[in-house]
């Protein structure tokens, strides 16, 4: 995710994240009215995402996955679902296979680590049907970037402004973007910017079983004027 060729990534945090349930299904619920059919996962790592959408019974899903390690684990845990198509490839290497083809491209905490994002949009555009859509959710707030994101490869977190504008001028109307995880905002400043922690699985666990079910009940009610991460769904309508 992170360079033009494929490498090796042990991502022992993105692991962490496996135990974050109630997270992962509050993003899938979000997305889920504009998945469609053929779904394009793009960094999909180990698959702990990718589980999520199987449970949303996708006719199929393409998970591309560029790292060797991450992609060996993506395919053996997938290995006896036809419906999971695992792909060892940076999407740019393989867009023109798949001209207007996906009914919807997901970069679930993923653009954050390509450098281009803009030309990586470019490329998704190339591959989604018209009226399909690019649905993204990113970290945010630039001042919220701290030495844990550098570490894992972040090269910037978000603003609703410069997140809009990648999204629009790869050809994408934005049909929603909103922030995501409110509080989290308070606990990432302290934790990860202050006292320059970094995950483990269990602080991910308690956070995932504490915090995340009211949050996702009160941001439903109440859109967050802030958030640790901003979700988007573009349509492409050309």
């Amino acid at each position: 995710m992170k360079g033009k060729s494929k490498q090796s990534y042990f991502g022992k945090d993105l692991e962490d994240m496996a135990f974050a349930e109630n997270y992962h299904r509050w993003i899938i619920n979000r997305f889920k009215p504009y998945l469609g059919n053929n779904v394009a996962e793009i960094g999909a790592g180990s698959g702990n995402f990718t589980s999520f959408l199987v449970n949303e019974k996708i006719k199929r899903i393409f998970a591309f996955e560029p790292s060797d390690n991450m992609f060996s684990l993506l395919k053996n845990k997938f290995k006896e679902k036809k419906e999971v198509i695992a792909i060892n490839s940076f999407l740019s290497e393989k867009y023109q296979e798949f001209p207007e083809f996906f009914d919807s491209v997901l970069y679930v905490n993923v653009l954050e680590h390509i450098k281009s994002d803009q030309k990586e949009l470019d490329f998704a555009y190339k591959t989604i049907k018209k009226n399909g859509f690019i649905l993204i959710f990113v970290p945010a707030l630039p001042w919220l970037y701290s030495n844990f994101d550098k570490k894992v490869g972040h090269f910037r977190r978000y603003s609703k402004k410069n997140l809009t504008e990648v999204v629009r001028k790869s050809g994408f109307s934005v049909k929603h973007i909103s922030y995501f995880d409110s509080v989290g905002v308070i606990l990432w400043y302290i934790v990860f910017v202050l006292l320059s922690k970094t995950t483990s699985r269990t602080n991910v666990s308690l956070y995932d079983k504490l915090i995340i079910p009211p949050m996702k009940f009160l941001e439903s009610l109440i859109e967050p004027p802030i958030g640790k991460n901003l979700i988007v769904i573009g349509q492409k309508k050309q």
